[in-house]
């Protein structure tokens, strides 16, 4: 008698989807699927470390948002950063020092003689000569310039990581929609979305940086695309995986063979 895993698939599932798929190729989206949920979860994680300490409190919120991208006027770049994602890089004494001869106007006098020693402790080990994109604070120059009131990310910043995320998440999601395609019986009013709406939040995220660095109200379109990104993200994949692994097994059709398709 045949076994079962050479019994022909019937109906909708014959053919190239993802439940009659062969096991190499199911456990080749599965590595992907997963390796890109991971990549995902870190980026969420360095986005709560970063922006996520802009307003000095742990947790994304709509301040983070306005002060990334158009900053906080009222007061410096250096105090912020202080206050917000580099708040435990140094003791707490150190850092009032600081924020205080940031307040006092920032005076060369008064660096030579109190700040450039807590700047050499806490601060040179990253912010120096060799650093590349950041800052070389063995500049008294360079110090003073973050010491003057902070207007958020630059326009040359936002430049580069428009084009850094055009490309590389676009890639992304060309392969997560390519592999949920490939799914069967899911209505076309809910598939059809789902591979269109990553690009399109994409385009409106990247977009809502630029807006936000002239009008800090477009802060709320930020959380909007970044939610739209991750609900598109999080249907596709499930979807996928579901069918892969739980509807194959509940609609009996294994396979256990080192085929693309099945007989």
């Amino acid at each position: 008698m045949p076994s079962e895993c050479n019994v022909p698939v019937k109906y909708a599932y014959k053919g190239a989807n993802l439940i009659s798929f062969g096991t190499s190729i199911k456990l080749l989206f599965t590595g992907y699927l997963t390796t890109i949920a991971a990549g995902y979860i870190m980026a969420l994680i360095q986005i709560l470390f970063t922006h996520g300490m802009a307003d000095g409190q742990f947790g994304l919120s709509l301040n983070d948002v306005v002060y990334s991208y158009y900053g906080d006027r009222s007061g410096s770049v250096l105090e912020s950063k202080l206050n917000g994602s580099m708040k435990f890089n140094a003791p707490d004494d150190d850092r009032f020092k600081i924020i205080q001869w940031v307040r006092d106007g920032a005076s060369q006098t008064v660096y030579d003689a109190d700040i450039k020693p807590i700047v050499e402790k806490n601060c040179l080990m990253c912010h120096n000569a060799g650093a590349g994109s950041i800052p070389d604070f063995a500049q008294f120059e360079n110090l003073k310039k973050v010491a003057e009131s902070s207007e958020g990310a630059t326009f040359q910043s936002l430049t580069r990581l428009s084009h850094i995320h055009l490309f590389g998440i676009s890639f992304i999601f060309m392969f997560v929609g390519l592999i949920f395609s490939f799914s069967t019986g899911v209505p076309c009013c809910y598939k059809y979305p789902a591979i269109v709406m990553p690009y399109l939040f994409l385009l409106i995220d990247i977009a809502s940086w630029w807006l936000t660095k002239l009008n800090p109200h477009f802060a709320w379109l930020v959380i909007i695309a970044g939610f739209g990104l991750g609900i598109s993200f999080a249907f596709m994949w499930s979807v996928s995986m579901y069918q892969m692994w739980i509807l194959g097994g509940v609609r009996k059709q294994t396979d256990r063979r080192n085929a693309i398709l099945r007989d």
